[in-house]
Formats: C-alpha cells, sequence, structure tokens
C-alpha cells in the first residue's frame, strides 16, 4: 500500500507571483513550494540586519495564502528561526555565505525546502566616496566623470514584475560606452546612441554599476525600500 505522506521536501517549484495577499507581505517575485501552501522569495536581497546594524542576505518566507488556523515552522539549515500564522504570515530569514537550505514545515509529512546560495561579497557595498552631487542635489556624479543618476527614485510601471517599482535614471555623460549592471545582474549598454536608461530598483539596497569596459567602473547605491511603490 502506497504511503500517503506529502513529502514535499526538495528544491521548490519556481513560480513567479507579482502580487499577494498579506502572506507575502510586500509585491515581490516569490516561489511557491510544493505543497502550493508556503513560499519563499525568488532572489537574495540585502537589508540592514537588526542584530548586526550590517548590512546582510536575506529573504522572506512564510505561508502562501494562509487560511484558518494555519501555522508552519520556518528553519534555515536545520535551525528553526521563526512561525509563521495565519495572523503573521511571513518571516525574515537571514542567510550565511555559501549554501542556505529555508524549510517551511506545516507539520511532520508536509514541508517546502528552498535552497539558496550566497556569494560571500553579495551585500558588499562598493565606495562611492569619490562621487560627487550637484548643487542642488538631484544628481550624482560617478568619480570617473563618465555617468550620472538621480538622486531620488521615481515610480513608474515596470513591465518585467508587471508591478509598479521605485528606479532612477542613469545618464552616459560623454558617449562612452557602458556596461549598466543592477545588483550584479547586466542591464543594458550606454552609449552616444542611447544616452540614459531608468533602472527599477528591487527591495533593500541596490547596487548600480556602469563599466567601461575595463578602464572604469562606476557605483551608485539605492534603496529600494520594499521594492514597491504607489503610482501618482
Amino acid at each position: 500500500m502506497k504511503s500517503k505522506k506529502n513529502l514535499s521536501l526538495g528544491i521548490a517549484t519556481l513560480v513567479a507571483v507579482m502580487t499577494l495577499n498579506a502572506s507575502a507581505g510586500a509585491a515581490t517575485s516569490v516561489q511557491v513550494g510544493a505543497s502550493g501552501k508556503t513560499y519563499a522569495s525568488s532572489a537574495v536581497i540585502c537589508d540592514a540586519n537588526p542584530a548586526t546594524g550590517m548590512q546582510s542576505p536575506v529573504i522572506d518566507a512564510g505561508l502562501f495564502n494562509p487560511t484558518g488556523k494555519a501555522i508552519a515552522t520556518v528553519s534555515r539549515n536545520g535551525v528553526v528561526v521563526a512561525k509563521v500564522t495565519s495572523n503573521n504570515p511571513s518571516a525574515k530569514v537571514w542567510l550565511a555565505d555559501g549554501k542556505n537550505t529555508v524549510v517551511v514545515a506545516l507539520n511532520k509529512r508536509t514541508a517546502d525546502s528552498y535552497a539558496y546560495i550566497v556569494q560571500p561579497s553579495l551585500c558588499t557595498l562598493p565606495d562611492t566616496s569619490g562621487n560627487t552631487f550637484s548643487p542642488d542635489g538631484t544628481l550624482e556624479y560617478a568619480a570617473s566623470g563618465k555617468s550620472y543618476a538621480t538622486v531620488t527614485s521615481g515610480c513608474a510601471f515596470n513591465a518585467n514584475t508587471g508591478m509598479a517599482q521605485p528606479y532612477v535614471n542613469l545618464f552616459d555623460n560623454g558617449g562612452y560606452l557602458l556596461n549598466v549592471s543592477v545588483n550584479g545582474v547586466p542591464l543594458t549598454q550606454l552609449s552616444a546612441l542611447r544616452p540614459h536608461t531608468p533602472v527599477f530598483l528591487r527591495a533593500g539596497q541596490n547596487v548600480i554599476s556602469a563599466a567601461n569596459g575595463s578602464l572604469s567602473i562606476d557605483y551608485y547605491v539605492r534603496d529600494g525600500a520594499d521594492g514597491s511603490c504607489i503610482l501618482p
């Protein structure tokens, strides 16, 4: 006779969910576990850890669209870090460098597992002390003088995520060929033909880079808050 146990341990099925109810807190892209009852962030972000005050890697995990008196235990690498309920369905899970396994267990038979790999330098912010600002404080210029970015973020609809997100504008300051990345992920190239681009911000700290080959790399750090915004 086949066992009726619903053991769903293993890597969760990746499902892009852009808008959730209170179970996932802020509107972000998440992955839903094999049980269909739990979720975890699809990507690691950097945020200030209240225990240390330092930027640290973190994800959200918890109950997906909970009903009734749902409850689950959240653990990282075998150590329980939080309990989530229908009233408080989301928990922050701070990750360590290297491999991390986050498990959201509803009971002894049903548990979803999520795997993350954190690079040691993921949350190390670059030195931007050489950057300067325009007299009115609205623009930040890179030390190289090859690019500049708006300081205050706007709010716009991001077609790639299907949600409204904060963004800043990045400008090429002289027709250089600049390879633009956000949090280490390539975004676009700027040049005389494409002199500026909007850069959408995810939750937490965002590192924007503009590399002119091996000659120079410009850096900007922007806080994306919870990664969502309300259109005017």
